[in-house]
């Protein structure tokens, strides 16, 4: 994709790389921050030291010059690199001090880099990085094929291969690296493995970037607090579950791992012990490179704890003021309620919907009452089909249900509780057996009833043809329902 105009000159005004590339003292802040911080390995260093080491270094620059190249001193130019704008250092208070702190930002990291290619190697190496482009694509290839037979045959034929070079060893057969691919290689993994060590700055300040963001959004955020808390979780997700978050994951599992660690140690101790590398040998801090790495990713892990720490501390506190401010409102009406003891209105003030607070408590509802159990023959014998009297199906009985419910609300009235035994005494049945299940059907249904199976009330009447009937129910106390439960 080629550059477009606009977007170059966009970046030459804000991005911070360009911008001290294009600085008038872009020698001094390169060459000493370089030696302060990537000869050493460090990603950190005091405000006091700091200025301590640049007053040296500028001592240093301006012995032998006739006109001070460097009017300012130490602090004024760290002022300077740290300003909006610049961003060519950031400045920090750690946990638990109160002492700044300067480190490299990742635009400065970039420019670094950038300089290191101009100091061109001893030679250009291409058969290295061919050999590493063709094993990245054959391993994207590899891990993307689904079909089995064919993986299958690729490793059948990277066995072969390796079959084939068994017996040229078992021959005699030994080919060796020649100086000129050992030492390119050598510089190759140089190049990754500081690159790689400058990474770590970009992965930390992504996640910084994160952190802001959320915190924007929490400031700003006018709907639900548990919407507010499902979109931190959200991006919280979002800070471990990015690009750079998984990779790192799985670059400190593997740099972790204590099989990886003395693989690492022992081959480096190899590699330094090549005469063929000559003056390249005299990187020692190369040779504990993958201890660098454990301590930029120690120092990476202990940032992304500290900003989830913080996300959660700052959400603490917003809910503290929150909580705070609706105490307050409280003790607002508290006072108002009091001021108005000795002035109560007159009149309709006020229009309530319900003037009652209704309050379900457990222990309104009833236990669970087991189902008697009643054995039904529905086997009907017909003897003669001049028997059936087909006029009763045309004789049915209406029931007022409504009526009956009145009944139970009329009871209730007068007592807090009513048995349907008692109440059937004062409100006989006056259509038999039909009257009696719409009564139970009614129990069933009604919200505060006791039904006993255990202990039986009788109902009776007098059907239509003079034949007095009794029928055993289970005993059902109705209750009346008060503002406080049940009376």
């Amino acid at each position: 994709m080629p550059f477009e105009f606009d977007a170059l000159v966009n970046k030459k005004k804000n991005h911070p790389s360009w911008r001290l590339m294009a600085a008038d003292s872009s020698p001094l802040i390169i060459s000493f921050l370089d030696l302060v911080f990537r000869e050493k390995n460090l990603r950190q260093i005091r405000e006091d030291e700091m200025k301590m080491k640049l007053d040296d270094y500028l001592f240093h620059l301006r012995d032998g010059q006739v006109e001070d190249p460097f009017p300012r001193n130490a602090a004024e130019y760290l002022e300077e690199w740290t300003t909006p704008g610049k961003d060519w250092l950031r400045k920090f208070y750690p946990p638990g001090s109160d002492t700044p702190h300067y480190d490299l930002t990742p635009g400065t990291e970039q420019v670094l880099q950038w300089v290191d290619g101009l100091f061109v190697n001893q030679f250009i190496g291409t058969e290295g990085r061919l050999n590493t482009c063709m094993n990245l694509l054959r391993e994207i290839v590899n891990g993307v094929e689904k079909n089995k037979e064919v993986r299958i045959q690729e490793l059948k034929n990277r066995k072969e291969e390796i079959d084939r070079e068994i017996s040229r060893l078992e021959y005699g057969d030994v080919s060796l690296m020649d100086e000129r691919q050992i030492k390119e290689r050598f510089l190759q993994f140089r190049k990754t493995a500081r690159e790689l060590l400058s990474d770590f700055r970009a992965v930390e300040d992504r996640f910084r970037e994160l952190d802001r963001d959320i915190r924007e959004e929490i400031a700003t955020w006018e709907g639900e607090k548990g919407e507010l808390l499902e979109q931190f979780f959200g991006n919280h997700d979002l800070i471990t579950n990015s690009d750079e978050g998984e990779s790192f994951r799985a670059f400190w599992n593997f740099i972790m791992s204590p099989d990886s660690q003395e693989e690492l140690s022992q081959q480096l101790d190899k590699v330094f012990q090549l005469k063929e590398l000559g003056d390249l040998r005299e990187d020692t801090r190369l040779k504990r490179i993958h201890f660098d790495w454990m301590e930029a990713g120690e120092q990476t892990q202990r940032t992304v704890a500290r900003l989830s720490s913080q996300l959660r501390r700052y959400l603490d506190d917003r809910t503290y003021w929150e909580n705070r401010r609706i105490v307050e409102i409280l003790d607002e009406i508290e006072k108002k309620a009091v001021g108005l003891k000795t002035k109560i209105p007159t009149g309709d003030w006020m229009e309530l919907e319900d003037p009652r607070i209704r309050v379900n408590l457990l222990m309104e509802f009833p236990l669970f009452s087991p189902p008697t159990q009643r054995e039904l023959i529905s086997r009907i014998e017909i003897l003669d089909d001049d028997e059936v009297d087909t006029e009763k199906l045309f004789q049915l009985i209406h029931i007022d249900r409504d009526r009956l419910q009145q009944n139970i609300e009329a009871a209730l009235s007068e007592a807090s509780q009513v048995q349907l035994g008692k109440l059937l005494l004062k409100y006989p049945l006056e259509h038999g057996l039909a009257e009696l299940i719409t009564y139970l059907a009614i129990a069933e249904d009604y919200p505060l009833v006791t039904i006993s199976s255990e202990n039986q009330d009788v109902a009776s009447w007098t059907d239509n043809e003079g034949i007095l009937r009794e029928a055993r129910f289970p005993s059902i106390i109705f209750s009346r329902r008060s503002s406080y439960g049940v009376e």
